[in-house]
């Protein structure tokens, strides 16, 4: 018998860790609540000194280290806090809860309906993007891709479920190809989706796609070369599963959603809770092929690290801090292009080393079998729900404020809108960015701390395995909420 299994065999002692992990996790979502409270007030502060010449000289500004060290400090408090919570089956009930809500034939139907609607969203795109007004805020391709899709579409994909592999227009249209000419190599895993999914965020950041309607309409024809090409070549699934950026993107962000497609029924889950895969010996119980794991490799890693890392470039080049960072280097003789390589894929290579670092860390401290890589690819899905977190902060007013216009230009696709209607969004607003971020944080807590339990028989391992990757969210945590509590401005050389 295993040494797990003989602690749950303990009957009095498993509601008495029932009512203690319920406890410390209500006590951990209320120390985040303070901090939250300290941070939103911090914020307000901040914010008023920006718009105040007279304010920003006031000695009871609360200074902007403060609240983020804050926000730091409550997602440490609550590491140390959901350690208490030991209970394996207290764990394993959170995660594996699941309630049917729909059945195969209503896959099927929505298949069709979703996959009609993204071909003729394509093909306006398009067409809108070359033929339409100039004009970024009345033409329905910039507003349909970065309102709708990079918006919009991503924020239902992980609060509902995933419906790219329906929508995506590019695998309706290889449907009727004859499709699989040469094998894809495995052993390039999904790298080739981290590379693609960096050179879009490049594409998004530098090429003027965000307000050159004309030019987003090459791009997204474009990828539909290549992603058509390589379903071709490569056959669908190979290349949607491994290779193509945007359903790798959407496929990861789909775990975090309550909603998904098991065994040909549609299934409730608790949010995140799909990113805690099984243990080794779990998954020698269930038949072969049912591996459920997001994350299998170290290119699953990288790409897990991408999505944090590119919400990080994006905010940090449009502040004002960060674009006064890199005019001031520019300023020393080096091309701005060239500033803009090093910070986006050094930044990454930081990032990714930092998260790889902490896999080393762990296996040395606890001695294992288990090697700095598994441990890597264990815990790497709980930056998802970070990345979420920090999306939502990001986007989420975006949404808002141009809810409106997406709607006109969906309503009239063919005609631009005469009188576009662009929400101006009330101040209190900017405060829910906090709570997206710290409450990303918290639930990636969990993941991490339902990992460790996955991974080690032992109570004490499956704990001290969490600390270098907590430590490591900590530092997200921080960055994070610094450069959202920054002013933001066009980035520097781009705009």
């Amino acid at each position: 018998m295993r040494p797990e299994d003989q602690s749950e065999r303990r009957p009095a002692g498993g509601t008495a860790e029932v009512r203690r992990g319920l406890g410390a996790l209500l006590l951990a979502v209320a120390i985040g609540a303070v901090g939250l409270t300290l941070f939103v007030r911090g914020v307000a502060a901040s914010n008023a000194a920006v718009g105040l010449s007279e304010a920003s000289r006031d000695a009871l500004a609360v200074p902007r280290w403060l609240y983020v060290a804050t926000g730091g400090a409550a997602i440490g408090a609550s590491a140390l806090l959901a350690g208490f919570v030991t209970d394996r089956r207290f764990v394993r009930r959170i995660h594996d809860w699941r309630r049917d809500v729909g059945a195969e034939r209503a896959r099927r139907v929505g298949r069709g309906a979703l996959g009609l609607l993204g071909i003729v969203l394509l093909v306006l795109v398009v067409h809108r993007g070359l033929a339409g007004p100039q004009l970024a805020t009345i033409n329905l391709a910039v507003v349909v891709v970065f309102a709708g899709g990079r918006a919009g579409l991503t924020m239902a994909t992980y609060a509902l479920g995933n419906a790219w592999p329906a929508l995506n227009p590019f695998r309706t249209l290889t449907a009727p190809l004859p499709t699989g000419i040469v094998d894809y190599p495995e052993r390039l895993g999904r790298w080739p989706a981290v590379a693609g999914f960096l050179v879009l965020i490049w594409i998004e950041t530098t090429a003027g796609v965000t307000n050159d309607p004309r030019r987003l309409a090459f791009a997204v024809a474009g990828y539909g070369l290549v992603a058509v090409a390589g379903a071709v070549v490569f056959g669908r699934d190979a290349w949607f599963e491994n290779a193509d950026p945007v359903s790798a993107f959407l496929r990861f962000y789909g775990r975090v959603a309550p909603l998904a497609w098991e065994a040909g029924r549609l299934r409730l889950a608790l949010p995140a809770m799909r990113l805690v895969g099984r243990s080794s010996e779990e998954a020698r119980g269930h038949e072969a092929g049912s591996d459920d794991r997001l994350v299998t490799g170290l290119s699953d890693v990288a790409f897990a690290v991408a999505l944090v890392w590119e919400l990080t470039f994006s905010g940090f080049v449009t502040t004002e801090q960060g674009a006064s960072a890199i005019r001031a280097v520019v300023g020393l003789g080096l091309p701005a292009i060239t500033v803009y390589v090093i910070l986006f894929l050094g930044g990454f290579g930081v990032f990714y080393g930092a998260f790889r670092l902490a896999g080393r860390v762990a296996a040395e401290r606890l001695l294992t079998t288990r090697t700095p890589r598994e441990l890597a690819v264990a815990f790497a899905p709980s930056l998802v729900v970070i990345a979420a977190g920090y999306h939502l902060a990001h986007y989420f007013a975006f949404f808002l404020s141009l809810s409106p216009s997406l709607g006109q230009v969906l309503a009239s696709p063919l005609s631009a809108p005469t009188n576009p209607v662009v929400l101006t969004l009330p101040a209190w607003v900017s405060a829910l960015n906090i709570a997206f971020v710290l409450g990303g944080h918290l639930v990636a807590i969990w993941v991490a701390h339902s990992t460790a339990y996955r991974l080690f028989p032992s109570r004490l391992q499956a704990i001290r395995s969490q600390y270098p990757f907590v430590f490591v969210m900590i530092g997200y945590t921080a960055l994070s909420l610094w450069l959202i509590s920054l002013p933001t401005t066009t980035p520097a050389f781009l705009g």
